[in-house]
């Protein structure tokens, strides 16, 4: 039986190299010209900063296992110190209390380091970049997966391990049912529409003055601000969640020009003083939002796989990544799940 996997995210990765440890047959595919999906690693000199998922938590036994087995190290996020808070005027405040990411967990050198170890486990023959699925056809001998290139792929079996609006946008023949295509449509991808902004900078400055680096603001256009130096050493970083729709965003040097007067108001006049300042916009790429997606999510959406998303195609199609988890749905703990769960049931 042969597998095709649609999607060289996290959870289509750890199925694949799940796989090839099953001495299956499988073939793995990923539309953009890199593997890691969402997780995506940006370097400046020795700093690394993660400008996709940063995150995990104790308790989540599937990336810790990961982490582990790979040998590589974790840190605790940076939370000592006072917090920030900037009102709706752009009046600062310094205050006491908890950081909210206060025993999370990072990466020493970013999540793309697990990532890219994990697509480095796959022989270059079982996987391939760049390969946009346009088109997934069910005859009676499997299924037929048509690329953008206009070339064919054979298997028995495809797996999506795609946001389930993403995996939407697939021509299916025969079509899929339209109570499954509207199931698909309900789930909201989480982050999708998010943009993050990290300043680096040669010193942790905010620190030396007795501050966390954590700020919330009602002003924006960062409406939560946390710490994203490395573990040891520079450069250091501030990295905040940008609140302000997509609208209003497309525009980068004005929101960059935005961007640095808040980090100046938050943290004083040495904010100004930036090496690099990143901007990553997930709403505006094509493999991770729809225009869907490009509506505010105000809590975290109840994820899971809909009934109605089982038992296509003749039971041939199967779907994985974050979205459809049963457990932590949306995170990289609950992408791992979902592949697991896939491998559990594979033909």
């Amino acid at each position: 039986m042969k597998t095709l996997i649609v999607g060289g995210g996290l959870s289509g990765l750890a199925l694949a190299e799940a796989l090839k440890a099953q001495g299956r047959d499988y073939v793995l595919v990923e539309a953009r010209e890199r593997f890691g999906g969402r997780i995506l690693t940006e370097n400046f000199d020795d700093g690394y900063f993660d400008l996709g998922p940063a995150w995990f938590w104790s308790g989540q036994s599937r990336i810790f296992g990961l982490i582990e087995r790979f040998n590589l190290l974790k840190f605790k996020q940076h939370t000592e110190g006072h917090l920030t808070q900037e009102n709706e005027m752009g009046q600062v405040q310094i205050g006491r209390g908890h950081s909210m990411m206060e025993g999370s967990w990072r990466l020493v050198g970013g999540l793309e380091k697990l990532t890219n170890l994990l697509a480095d486990q796959i022989p270059d023959k079982r996987k391939r970049l760049n390969s946009v699925v346009m088109k997934l056809e069910k005859t009676v001998q499997g299924c037929i997966a048509t690329l953008k290139c206009g070339e064919h792929i054979y298997a028995d079996q495809v797996v999506l391990a795609l946001p389930p609006r993403i995996a939407a946008k697939i021509e299916f023949n025969p079509p899929l049912p339209t109570i499954t295509n509207d199931a698909m449509m309900r789930i909201a991808t989480w982050m999708a529409g998010q943009a993050k902004a990290v300043a680096v900078y040669d010193t942790p400055f905010w620190r030396n003055q007795g501050l966390s680096g954590h700020a919330m603001s009602r002003m924006g256009p960062m409406v939560e601000i946390h710490d994203a130096s490395p573990h040891n050493g520079g450069p250091y970083a501030l990295f905040g969640f940008i609140g302000v729709p997509p609208t209003r965003r497309v525009d980068e040097h004005l929101l960059k020009r935005h961007l640095k007067a808040q980090f100046v108001r938050l943290f004083g006049p040495e904010a100004a003083k930036m090496n690099e300042l990143y901007v990553k916009d997930w709403a505006f790429h094509p493999q991770t939002a729809t225009q869907a997606d490009k509506d505010p999510i105000y809590s975290h959406p109840t994820y899971g796989l809909p009934e109605v998303m089982t038992n296509q195609f003749d039971g041939a199609l199967y779907f994985a990544g974050a979205e459809v988890a049963s457990e932590f749905g949306g995170y990289m703990e609950g992408a791992l799940a979902a592949a697991e769960n896939v491998l559990s049931v594979l033909r």
